[in-house]
């Protein structure tokens, strides 16, 4: 009878497969960890980009802002007058106001009134529609410029041979769009008697 033989089980075979799995193992958090590196590395870039975007909004803003604010420091002695009939002025505007103002303001002005500039503006065709262009006078002296402002405030709209004469002061673009956006809150806050007013960051 022939004996049965086992053949010997060599002690390399288990080790060399634990290897292999913990080399493939290795491999493959190797691969995780480059990948996780290539996914930083796109946020990052994203950052970057975002923050620059970011750096030069906000330049933009600080430009417009002080823009805005030397264009309103320029304007400041500035008041329009609207719904003046057109040409009601002749051909010497700032003669026209010196009569003018007082007599609509009455205001007594403790010293003669005088125009750096004063004009129309806007286009001529307002004019042939039949709409009546503001006049915008510039005020040599800014305590006569507020008087008046001042004046049309507490007197409401004036009258001037049936037309309704608006007075305000002349602001850049940006911050009458900026005062625009409270026009709704107006009404509400003086049924509360609550005093309010526009100041920058333009807030009410």
């Amino acid at each position: 009878m022939a004996a049965h033989v086992t053949p010997p089980t060599s002690a390399a075979e288990p080790a060399d497969f634990h290897s292999a799995d913990a080399t493939d193992h290795i491999l493959q958090e190797i691969t995780a960890v480059g990948q996780r590196l290539e996914a930083m590395d796109l946020q990052i870039s994203d950052l970057s980009v975002a923050s620059t975007s970011i750096w030069a909004d906000l330049a933009r803003f600080e430009v417009t802002t002080k823009v805005t604010d030397l264009e309103d420091r320029s304007r400041r002695d500035n008041v329009r007058f609207l719904g003046i009939r057109e040409h009601k002025e002749g051909s010497d505007v700032k003669a026209f106001l010196k009569n003018f103002l007082p007599e609509l303001t009455g205001i007594d002005f403790s010293t003669p009134l005088e125009f750096q500039r004063a004009h129309r503006i806007g286009p001529l065709y307002q004019a042939i529609s039949g709409r009546s262009r503001p006049i915008i006078p510039c005020f040599l002296c800014h305590e006569q410029a507020h008087q008046v402002i001042s004046a049309a405030r507490s007197q409401g709209p004036y009258s001037l041979e049936g037309h309704e004469i608006r007075v305000a002061a002349d602001f850049s673009r940006v911050r009458n769009e900026k005062r625009k956006a409270f026009l709704a809150l107006r009404p509400q806050l003086r049924q509360l008697d609550t005093k309010f007013g526009l100041f920058e960051p333009s807030r009410m």
